[in-house]
């Protein structure tokens, strides 16, 4: 009929879903590892998105713990997880990782000189 190609058209278009992101912690151990293997966990660690410093709503830079990471990822927690288990897994025979899903930090840290 005469409004074929409009429900051609109508039913062809769609829309984007949006990509959420999620806050994470996390924290990883190498057992028996020296400094040298935590630089390179940090390297690669940072090459995928997982930073050593926290930001205040002041715009201020504060440093993480030693091998603490956080993140925004539009991955789920087990899928982090197992992201930082691949990383560290390259780097050390018996990683132990914990990572939090965060709703949102309060600190005490020095500031990231």
């Amino acid at each position: 009929g005469p409004d074929h190609e409009k429900y051609l058209w109508t039913s062809a278009s769609f829309s984007f879903a949006s990509i959420s992101m999620t806050d994470y912690t996390v924290r990883v151990e190498l057992s028996g590892a020296d400094w040298e293997t935590y630089n390179k966990l940090h390297e690669s660690m940072l090459a995928s998105g997982y930073h050593r410093t926290v930001t205040g709503d002041d715009g201020q830079v504060f440093k993480l713990p030693d091998a603490e990471y956080v993140a925004s990822k539009s991955l789920g927690l087990y899928q982090v997880r197992d992201e930082v288990m691949r990383i560290s897994k390259s780097l050390n025979i018996d990683p132990h990782i914990l990572v939090t899903q965060s709703e949102g930090r309060a600190w005490y840290l020095a500031l990231d000189r």
